[in-house]
């Protein structure tokens, strides 16, 4: 039990608190490859949680999923200038299509006599090979719209990683969407921002910000990306979701077009957005603290674990009866329930197991509780424990969960509000701006005044944000010139 709880706490060491967290949550692990991790059962039960929530979402929009190849040829890359500068650095390059045993016997060797006559790039994003064959697909205007999804793995070399945040190979849903007018794409890609809203604001209780990429931060190859911006309790920023209307840029690197009402032959407009394995560590980051894991109802693969207290296998007995018709009822309301009355592990080990896994609520059931009539219950989220009659306990548990959810959200709006300032002066910003949160901030829309705020604070340019934000025109902080409005500055992860 000692090590269930041994976590560094978020005061000492946020990172390794981050990193305590994921491992004895049993959420992932490091993998023998370097720089990809192995996502554990429980893990990868909230990301498939996640994924058919997300996935309901896409299909009632009209989304239908497909498969790429994993292998994109390296000519398919070039077609498009700025995305491949945008890749180049982060691509994992198979030249070989054979190995064989060295001749000396010393092991397996790539045999160089099997060198690919050109190059494969393992995906680190599938705009060229989706836009090669879009090409087949999209013949004339009744062809268009075309949406699809893909549910998939990519590859993005990176040496300094951390798991769920960035890793070289990570899980994520990339969407493609072709359209015949410039207005449909935009819309589309508004579309499916405001779907990732959702789900963060009311799945993963995170109240993210909206907003559009500047210039230097948008998607290589994008006319516009849209994005959503969370706040971690650390005071950093992380893109939990983007949305990019591609323009023509695609369509005419690939050659697509179709046959318009009029007749005339014309490019197609683009769309592409995603969210992946990152918004794991959105969860852990926004909710946790240092008991353990906190999870959302929404998203708890286990909703309510129930934990019997016995003496005898007479009272066990008693107890399972009673649990079995508090199961079948909790789960006739679409929750799920866990009841664990294994006599391996003592009860104090079971409480702090759950409470490090995050379980939302848990129900403790013994002998003298059954005579009673009663049942000790907690809240994950406050960790206030009280004791409620067992008659509707189970319609008090659904109520509960609801409240669980929106009491996470408003807690971390709460924070983000709290850490949400706006300054006036550069002078002013850099002190700001070491407290961490979220900065509002006069810019003057150029790329050199934003290169040198990163340069000088590292912080960047978040989005140019949506909602009730301040609108006014100002002048810039750095330079004096004017300013459109506030933009939303951080640094992040």
């Amino acid at each position: 039990m000692a090590e269930l709880k041994d976590l560094t706490k978020r005061s000492e060491s946020y990172s390794q608190w981050y990193n305590d967290l994921v491992l004895k949550a049993d959420l992932a692990e490091q993998s023998p490859v370097r720089g990809c991790m192995v996502i554990k059962p429980y893990g990868y039960a909230i990301w498939e949680k996640m994924q058919r929530i997300l996935d309901d979402k896409f299909k009632e929009n009209g989304i239908s999923n497909a498969y790429f190849p994993l292998l994109i040829p390296k000519s398919f890359l070039s077609r498009e200038a700025e995305h491949v500068e945008g890749f180049a650095k982060e691509c994992a390059v198979v030249t070989h299509y054979r190995l064989k045993n060295a001749e000396d016997g010393s092991g397996i060797i790539v045999d160089p006599a099997a060198k690919l006559e050109e190059e494969m790039i393992i995906r680190p994003t599938s705009e060229t090979i989706i836009w090669s064959t879009f090409k087949n697909w999209i013949q004339s205007y009744r062809d268009l719209p075309l949406r699809v999804n893909q549910w998939a793995n990519v590859m993005r070399w990176e040496m300094r990683t951390r798991l769920f945040l960035r890793t070289a190979e990570f899980l994520w849903q990339e969407g493609h969407t072709a359209h015949a007018t410039r207005e449909e794409a935009e819309e589309e890609a508004q579309t499916m921002l405001h779907v990732y809203n959702d789900f963060a604001n009311n799945y993963m209780a995170l109240p993210v910000i909206m907003g559009v990429k500047s210039a230097n931060e948008r998607f290589a190859g994008a006319l516009d990306t849209y994005t959503i911006e969370g706040l971690m309790q650390d005071g950093k920023a992380l893109q939990c979701g983007t949305s990019h209307f591609l323009g023509r840029n695609f369509a005419k690197a690939f050659n697509v077009q179709f046959v318009n009402k009029e007749n005339n032959l014309e490019s197609v407009w683009a769309t592409s957005w995603g969210v992946s394995t990152r918004l794991m560590g959105a969860l852990i980051m926004t909710h946790s603290d240092d008991n353990g894991l906190v999870l959302p109802p929404a998203l708890a693969p286990i909703q309510v674990v129930i934990v019997p207290i016995y003496k005898n296998q007479e009272q066990l007995n008693t107890i399972d009866s009673k649990v079995a018709e508090l199961t079948a009822e909790l789960k006739s309301l679409g929750i799920s329930v866990k009841y664990d009355n294994a006599d391996n592990r003592r009860p104090g080990f079971k409480f702090a197991d759950y409470e490090l896994k995050g379980v939302p609520v848990r129900l403790v059931l013994g002998a003298r509780d059954l005579d009673n009539g009663t049942i000790e219950v907690m809240r994950r989220d406050t960790l206030e424990k009280e004791t409620r009659p067992i008659e509707g306990i189970c319609q008090y548990v659904q109520g509960l969960l609801d409240d669980i959810q929106k009491n996470l959200h408003k807690k971390a709006l709460d924070m983000r509000i709290a850490n949400t300032r706006s300054v006036d002066t550069y002078e002013e910003f850099k002190t700001e701006i070491e407290k961490g949160g979220f900065i509002l901030a006069h810019w003057d829309g150029t790329p050199e005044t934003e290169e040198l705020i990163k340069n000088d604070t590292k912080a960047t340019i978040r989005c140019i944000p949506y909602g009730d934000f301040d609108q006014t025109p100002g002048t810039c902080m750095v330079t004096g010139k004017p300013s459109a409005r506030r933009v939303l500055f951080a640094r992040a992860y």
